[in-house]
């Protein structure tokens, strides 16, 4: 099954088992890539010789602190991919854990990691928001 036949199936076919295998086969892709990054990122910084002008090491440090930033996102990601993978096993993937509603193939396909339908993403979202701006 590959992405064209997944937009095209009919609702009664939401999740069904072909559609299953599918989104863990890609989780599982982008777990390892996630890793391979994490590593790549990782190798990349060991690597990183010694400078002894001041303004590269200055250089350097920055660059390395961004990619500390980058390999510590994906890494967050990884528990993500596998609880999803955790609810693929247990028949409560691609369903909103707030209202039980599909989230949606278009979404899954963008973000396979989603747990909640856009609806109840946006309303969170939007309490985030007044939160933060209230605790300012």
């Amino acid at each position: 099954m590959d992405e064209k036949a997944l937009l095209a199936a009919n609702e009664a076919d939401y999740m069904n088992a072909e559609q299953l295998i599918f989104f863990d086969n890609r989780l599982q892709q982008l777990r390892t890539e996630t890793l391979d990054e994490i590593t790549a990122i990782k190798t990349q910084m060991l690597g990183n010789s010694q400078v002894s002008d001041v303004l590269d090491r200055a250089q350097q440090e920055e660059e390395s602190q961004i990619a500390l930033r980058i390999a510590d996102r994906k890494r967050q990601l990884i528990p993500k991919i596998d609880a999803a993978r955790q609810r693929i096993r247990s028949g409560e993937y691609g369903y909103c854990l707030q209202t039980g509603e599909p989230i949606g193939i278009e979404r899954l396909l963008i973000r396979p990691t989603a747990e909640y339908c856009t609806d109840v993403k946006t309303i969170n979202e939007q309490k985030e928001g007044l939160y933060e701006h209230k605790t300012r």
